[in-house]
């Protein structure tokens, strides 16, 4: 008997079907094909989400589709190995997934993102099929992270931890295979920054989404963070950590949905 699985490109047509009889939700891992350092794949961005939904997937009755590899990555321009994609190409793609996952029957798509670049275009994207999916289909994107505690932000992220291939990123692959990590090559690198007196969202804004090759201008090895004590159990602690969050986010956005009078 063929084994049960959560993830949409293992199973049949006619698999898809009995689910859609009772359920309706998917989840797209999002990422990115770009460096992570001297020590980690380029897929970082997209294992570390596909494996949150796997773990999210069954705890809300969910789908994991085939995930979403090439995104915007105009930070790491410069950079060896470097594969990404028009941010008008992006949003078409999201566009085109919202339409298309809605018209097999979904009525809760979402784009389980593991690349923070891509979050304003998901979302414009999803905006841009709203009008072409049934009013009660709803297209959305969650940031894995963005549920952590101050507590769990103070211990794996942040200026401090860094935010690109530190010790969180790199931990978290460990736990998912720990055959794809160079732990002989994992370094520590932090960008030369000033002391900031404003909270660093819209510096980040200006200085990494408007400026290709922004990282690679800020970094000579692409490293943000420290990479040299990761390890498969604190990766493990990440990745929950990262499942915790997600849950908590998608009840919090459908409590909205919940909550809104009806027009």
């Amino acid at each position: 008997m063929k084994p049960a699985t959560v993830f949409l490109g293992e199973m049949t047509n006619r698999e898809v079907e009995a689910f859609l009889e009772t359920r309706h939700t998917v989840i797209v891992p999002t990422g990115a094909t770009e460096q992570h350092g001297p020590h980690g794949p380029l897929l970082t961005d997209v294992l570390i989400p596909q494996e949150v939904a796997r773990r999210v997937a069954p705890k809300i009755g969910a789908l994991v589709a085939p995930p979403i590899n090439y995104a915007l990555s105009y930070p790491h321009v410069g950079f060896t190995g470097l594969v990404h994609i028009r941010i008008s190409t992006f949003m078409a793609l999201i566009e085109d997934l919202c339409a298309s996952f809605a018209a097999s029957g979904f009525k809760r798509i979402i784009f389980l993102n593991g690349h923070y670049d891509n979050t304003y275009a998901i979302a414009y994207g999803c905006a841009n099929a709203a009008e072409k999916m049934p009013k009660d289909v709803k297209a959305f994107p969650v940031n894995y992270w963005d549920g952590l505690t101050a507590e769990e932000i103070a211990e794996w992220s942040g200026l401090k931890n860094g935010l690109h291939a530190n010790r969180a990123e790199t931990s978290a692959v460990l736990a998912i295979n720990p055959n794809l990590v160079d732990m002989e090559r994992a370094n520590a690198e932090f960008p030369p920054f000033p002391e900031y007196t404003v909270n660093t969202g819209p510096v980040h804004t200006a200085f990494f989404f408007t400026s290709p090759g922004s990282v690679y201008w800020a970094t000579k090895t692409g490293t943000w963070g420290d990479a040299r004590q990761s390890t498969a159990e604190a990766g493990e602690r990440y990745l929950e950590a990262g499942v915790r969050s997600t849950l908590a986010v998608l009840d919090n956005i459908e409590r909205t949905f919940a909550a809104m009078p009806p027009r």
